[in-house]
């Protein structure tokens, strides 16, 4: 369980292909507090951290077929930058909202466009997805925590405040980026709760 708040930004070293997927080996600010087998939330897709260096601060995380074909995982490059959240641990304060790191489908960015001091980020919708998002509803992209600021049948509007951009990987978008898109969890239990026969 994550809450989209980002802890910091990782930097890609590789993705290398491999028989079952992918090899993905970032270079991770708090490689040393991190224990093989836990869950980091990398772009929202919650992933197990293999291959750790403390020493060279870097984290290896094995990308299977089915994480590839869900997420944006696969654009990923050497260079790019990563949002990155350890998992929720007992007692911590939930600043964001509940976010499981199952990426529900990836979309594209439409517009990012500086107004004052703010962006405005405008994402496609997929319409096999749009019961989900309500107006000043909670979403997650690429990881992080953000609330729909306006919603057209197929679109959202997004306003993205000065430190959000500039300690996530918003920084580097652009308009045609693919970003990972986990929609509400207590609204997909619901769904499914109300379902005929459930």
């Amino acid at each position: 369980m994550f809450t989209g708040i980002i802890e910091a930004r990782g930097e890609v070293l590789s993705l290398a292909p491999v028989a079952t997927g992918a090899r993905l080996t970032l270079r991770v600010p708090f490689a040393a507090d991190l224990a093989t087998g836990e869950s980091v939330a990398v772009n929202g897709a919650c992933l197990t951290a293999t291959g750790i260096d403390p020493a060279a601060g870097t984290v290896g995380f094995d990308l299977l077929a089915e994480t590839l074909r869900v997420t944006n995982l696969g654009d990923l490059a050497s260079g790019d930058a990563v949002n990155l959240e350890r998992a929720l641990a007992v007692g911590d304060r939930l600043s964001g909202h509940f976010v499981q790191g199952h990426v529900d489908c990836v979309s594209e960015i439409l517009a990012w466009e500086p107004v004052g001091q703010d962006h405005r980020l405008e994402i496609a919708l997929p319409p096999a997805m749009a019961r989900y998002v309500i107006r000043k509803g909670s979403l997650c992209v690429d990881g992080i925590s953000l609330t729909v600021a306006d919603l057209a049948p197929d679109r959202m509007t997004l306003w993205i405040i000065p430190h959000t951009a500039a300690v996530t990987n918003l920084g580097t978008a652009r308009a045609g980026k693919r970003v990972n898109l986990e929609f509400d969890m207590l609204a997909k239990y619901l769904e499914r709760l109300m379902a005929p026969g459930a």
